[in-house]
């Protein structure tokens, strides 16, 4: 492999995390790695088309993610209906991008198919709680993260929109979604109209544990990654100003604790158990 991966990998995480570990430039497959260090969230697209055939393409290698045990619990909708894709985008208006998108997809935890199993096959369904909804959800999210890796493999862009759930019940009645299948995101995707800067994340001495969770000095580590995060990409406004007033320091921290200071997805869990699951 060429040294330009491993410098694009190092200028990546750098920007994204403050550090980056040493990478050998003859270590295989370093350009995935440089993609995948090099991720950023597309809100904005070409007219170009994405055809139906690649779309399939990218689901087909999604769906090659790891499973639980097998199960398959993770679906693909492809939202193709103009109406349908009208009625997503006016919930959310602060969101153009999930209307001027070519694509946008749905990517559901299905725990239905494999509960009918038992039925199809006259055995008692026996793990009826929270796993049997934990499994499909997390199958989901391995999901979306594959497309939006193979995604970006082929030059598309993408933007996760997981404010879907905000609306799960309106969602779920507009893609006939029946009992025990739940929309986890939404994804955005096409073909990027430019290239955003690389999002800055906690700092990794906060998010890598070796043999035992270490939790100490957080508010240190926070104000480390919050003055990093400003000295980069500092937040363009202050989230409910009006409520909270004007932070001489606004960063992450901040930004977050503002966010869900404000009830959210509350009937979430009322639901997922509307829709058959059982979570205890």
């Amino acid at each position: 492999m060429s040294d330009s991966d491993a410098d694009r990998i190092h200028e990546s995480l750098t920007a994204r995390f403050g550090e980056s570990p040493p990478t050998d430039p003859e270590l295989p497959g370093l350009d995935e790695l440089a993609r995948m260090a090099g991720h950023r969230t597309h809100r904005r697209y070409t007219g170009r088309e994405v055809g139906a055939e690649l779309i399939r393409l990218l689901c087909a290698c999604a769906l090659s993610a790891p499973a639980k045990s097998d199960l398959q619990q993770a679906d693909i909708m492809i939202v193709s209906d103009p109406a349908k894709r009208k009625v997503i985008a006016d919930l959310l208006p602060d969101q153009p991008h999930v209307r001027d998108a070519p694509v946008f997809l749905v990517f559901l935890a299905d725990g239905r198919r494999f509960r009918e199993l038992f039925a199809l096959r006259g055995r008692p369904f026996l793990n009826d709680h929270l796993d049997a909804f934990f499994n499909p959800a997390v199958d989901a999210a391995l999901v979306l993260g594959w497309f939006m890796r193979a995604a970006e493999a082929v030059g598309l862009g993408c933007c996760p929109i997981s404010v879907i759930r905000d609306f799960s019940p309106v969602v779920s009645e507009l893609l006939e979604l029946p009992d025990r299948v739940v929309p986890v995101c939404g994804l955005c995707l096409g073909w990027p109209a430019d290239a955003p800067p690389i999002t800055p994340r906690l700092g990794l001495d906060l998010t890598i544990h070796e043999d035992r969770y270490d939790g100490g000095d957080l508010a240190a580590r926070l104000a480390a990654s919050d003055r990093r995060r400003a000295a980069r990409m500092p937040y363009r406004r202050q989230r409910d100003e009006a409520r909270w007033g004007a932070a001489p320091d606004y960063g992450w921290s901040e930004d977050k604790a503002r966010q869900y200071a404000t009830a959210q997805r509350a009937d979430f869990g009322a639901f997922v158990r509307g829709k058959g699951f059982k979570l205890d």
